[in-house]
């Protein structure tokens, strides 16, 4: 099973436009952020931005109540959501 997961923006990495680092329960991978620029234009993201992950792209940007909502909810999920935590751990695309 493939889950979207949410993320908290970190920071916007210096030199790479479409990167971010972003922390998944504790866990901070960079993750491509340029899906989220409407027509090629800017971005309206920043740190404390939440976001939707699905492997190391950014679907959407989302508020945080609707992250922790769906956090509790993963959490409760139990081995597909490990399973995409561990693949989080693994990944690295910088």
């Amino acid at each position: 099973m493939c889950l979207g997961i949410p993320g908290e923006v970190v920071e916007l990495m210096p030199g790479h436009e479409d990167l971010a680092m972003v922390s998944v329960e504790g866990v901070q991978r960079a993750v491509n952020i340029g899906l989220l620029r409407e027509d090629g234009g800017d971005l309206d993201l920043r740190p404390g931005d939440w976001i939707l992950i699905h492997v190391g792209f950014a679907l959407s940007k989302i508020d945080e109540a609707e992250a922790k909502a769906s956090l509790e909810w993963l959490t409760g999920v139990g081995d597909a959501y490990t399973d995409e935590l561990d693949a989080l751990r693994a990944s690295d695309i910088t």
